[in-house]
This record gives C-alpha cells, sequence and structure tokens, in this order.
C-alpha cells in the first residue's frame, strides 16, 4: 500500500509531541483501543486490529495531503510513548465545517494531557484547513470531555444524534462549535483527562 506523505510539522507542548499519524502507529492504537475509550467514540470499536488501525491511517493520511484533515498521534515526548489522538477533519457534504476527535488511552488518562494536546490541535487546524467552524459531539455523561469543550471556547448548539459505525447505531449527544478566529483562550483550569475524556467522531 502506497501511503501519502503529508507536509505536517510536528506540534510541540511542553510534554507532547503532536504529528501526524503513520503507518507504524497502527500497533500502538491498536493497543490503546479497550472497551472503556471505545464506548465514548462514534467510529473506533473493539477488539481493534492493527490492519484496521493501518486502513485509517492511510485514509486519513490520504486526506491531510489534500488539507481536509489533521490527523495526530499524541506522542509523549520523554519517551516518544504514543498515548492517544486528536483529529480535525472536513465534514462529510459541508466544506467549511470540520469535527473534532479526541482520546487518550486509559493508561494517559489523568495527567493533563488532553489539557495540551487540544488547543495546539486546534489552533493548527484553523491555521491550515480552510474552514469557517469546527465541531465536537460529546455524549452528555462525559463530564471530562464536557471540560475539554469548555477549555477550547466552544459554543454549545444543543442536544443532537450521531450515527455510531462502532456500535451500528444512532446515539444521543450534545454539540459544540467554535468559529474561526473566536475560539476562547485555553483556561487550564477548565480541563480535565478523567477516565472518558473523547469526542466522539
Amino acid at each position: 500500500m502506497v501511503v501519502p506523505t503529508p507536509a505536517l510539522s510536528p506540534i510541540e507542548t511542553p510534554r507532547l509531541r503532536l504529528r501526524c499519524a503513520e503507518p507504524q502507529d497502527a500497533p500502538a492504537l491498536s493497543a490503546l483501543m479497550s472497551e472503556a475509550v471505545s464506548r465514548r467514540l462514534a467510529s473506533w470499536p473493539v477488539p481493534y486490529t492493527p490492519p484496521m488501525a493501518l486502513d485509517r491511517i492511510a485514509g486519513v493520511r490520504m486526506a491531510a495531503a489534500e488539507r481536509r484533515s489533521l490527523p495526530l498521534v499524541i506522542e509523549r515526548r520523554a519517551d516518544g510513548a504514543v498515548t492517544g489522538w486528536i483529529s480535525v477533519s472536513r465534514a462529510p457534504g459541508e466544506g467549511s465545517t470540520a469535527l473534532l476527535t479526541y482520546w487518550l488511552g486509559e493508561a494517559f488518562q489523568g495527567q493533563g494531557l488532553m489539557r495540551e494536546a487540544a488547543p495546539a490541535a486546534l489552533s493548527e487546524a484553523f491555521r491550515l484547513m480552510d474552514v469557517a467552524r469546527v465541531r465536537a459531539a460529546v455524549q452528555p455523561d462525559n463530564a471530562p470531555s464536557l471540560a475539554v469543550v469548555r477549555l477550547l471556547g466552544m459554543a454549545p448548539l444543543g442536544e443532537g444524534r450521531i450515527w455510531c459505525p462502532a456500535r451500528g447505531r444512532d446515539e444521543a449527544c450534545l454539540w459544540f462549535e467554535t468559529l474561526r478566529g473566536e475560539a476562547a483562550a485555553a483556561r487550564p483550569e477548565a480541563a480535565s483527562d478523567l477516565p472518558g475524556a473523547a469526542a466522539m467522531t
């Protein structure tokens, strides 16, 4: 399989490196996708095998090469450990809207990592992608993920539904949105990386 090479530079925060997903990340992403993480996400089922991860990586790298997606692996700078995922991808049929997805493996939750990763990724997405808004879908009982969207200054749009291929059904969610140039300054005290912090897409 020929995997495109997007021209994306890594983003560094004090503890993390956010870099474009690569084929060699497939085993690590597969290992991180537990039942507890998957149940908070729409399109990451369990079991999540390395070939499934490899297929996803190939697809998102092609989209990234066309500036339709910013698919980032969250890597710990201290030891290179893959800790999770964050991506911003253009919504199907809505060229000016992108969807935010984020999650951390269970072993890396509770350490404030998403507090560093999410603002940096959102800022880079607006810089690189020609979108007017970024939206996130969050399960109503997912308090840690609700804290992340507050950290990002995302405004509530109300209740909605989202199709979850990981479970083959529609599920209730709360939708949030931030517009280009209107994202609020990060508020670290509002963010939490307790178990379950994830945006559903």
